[in-house]
């Protein structure tokens, strides 16, 4: 089983989710976790399973003037963040506007803040949305991955994370 995880993030926690999901796969396949910015260059019809996730920004899916203000937040001279390499370039929403219609497997997460999702939103809803829209078929019900006050997975979100793309491996 060929599986890709395509994410987006601002401060490293989506990363590091999307790469324990790829991990997660390891006992069932290859699995490999690539920034949306360099999800272009992928062949998507040579993956079994498409895995995408993003951060949560003002309750959906992050658009460009979000990202700058992740790039704000980093900039402060109080900040304890630190903004990722690719972070305001193009992200999942464009990665997935730039497709054309497909058909295969996929699934959709995001990390939030950890608070009740009609508070904070999901962008894993609008991911899976779009997924839908495309012509992917969704294997399981999209998830979330939470973030303390300070923008820092919670403790134990990166096993869970793990666990959730072994148990997606299994229903493969």
């Amino acid at each position: 089983m060929r599986t890709l995880v395509v994410y987006e993030s601002m401060f490293g926690n989506t990363r590091h989710v999307a790469e324990a999901i790829a991990r997660g796969f390891a006992a069932s396949g290859e699995a490999k976790a690539v920034p949306a910015s360099h999800a272009r260059e992928e062949d998507l019809s040579g993956y079994d399973l498409v895995v995408v996730g993003g951060p949560t920004h003002v309750h959906g899916v992050s658009r460009a003037s979000t990202r700058r203000d992740a790039e704000k937040t980093a900039d402060k001279p109080d900040s304890t963040v630190t903004l990722e390499p690719d972070a305001v370039s193009d992200g999942v929403r464009e990665w997935l506007s730039s497709l054309p219609p497909a058909h295969g497997r996929a699934a959709a997460f995001d990390t939030r803040a950890d608070a009740p999702a009609f508070l904070t939103g999901r962008a894993s809803k609008g991911i899976g949305k779009k997924l839908r829209h495309l012509g992917f078929e969704l294997v399981a019900e999209s998830e979330s991955f939470l973030v303390d006050k300070e923008s820092r997975l919670e403790d134990g979100e990166e096993a869970r994370a793990e666990q959730w793309g072994h148990s997606l491996a299994q229903q493969q």
